[in-house]
């Protein structure tokens, strides 16, 4: 049974900074591509924040958090990261962990697994 499960969520002022962990489990998490998703109160779609390819040689981070949020992963642990700096009020979002094929994929929101998500609110 596949499970990502991500913690790290929380309220944070305009400029501050959170880390994003999703643990995985049951899956070939080092053989996977991984990605970070987010759904925003008025956002009908998930949106793709950021990618990385399974032996972490090529990442793709969206235009609206280039400069801003990082995408890592530790295989070791079968932990996917995200690190957001500077961040805006415009980054509140229900942020998601996904698994599952190639940047592709991940731009038509073709994924194999979800995790539940966590709330990142940023105050002004």
């Amino acid at each position: 049974q596949v499970q990502l499960v991500e913690s790290g969520g929380g309220l944070v002022q305009a400029g501050g900074s959170l880390r994003l962990s999703c643990r995985a489990s049951g899956l070939s998490f080092s053989t996977a591509g991984m990605a970070w998703f987010r759904q925003g109160p008025h956002q009908e779609q998930r949106e793709l924040v950021a990618a990385i390819a399974w032996n972490d040689d090529s990442t793709y981070q969206a235009d609206s958090v280039k400069g801003r949020f990082t995408i890592s992963r530790d295989n070791a642990k079968n932990t996917l990261y995200l690190q957001m700096n500077r961040l805006k009020p415009e980054d509140t979002a229900t942020y998601y962990c996904a698994s599952g094929g190639n940047l592709t994929r991940f731009r038509n929101n073709n994924v194999d697994y979800w995790g539940q998500g966590t709330q990142v609110t940023v105050a002004s």
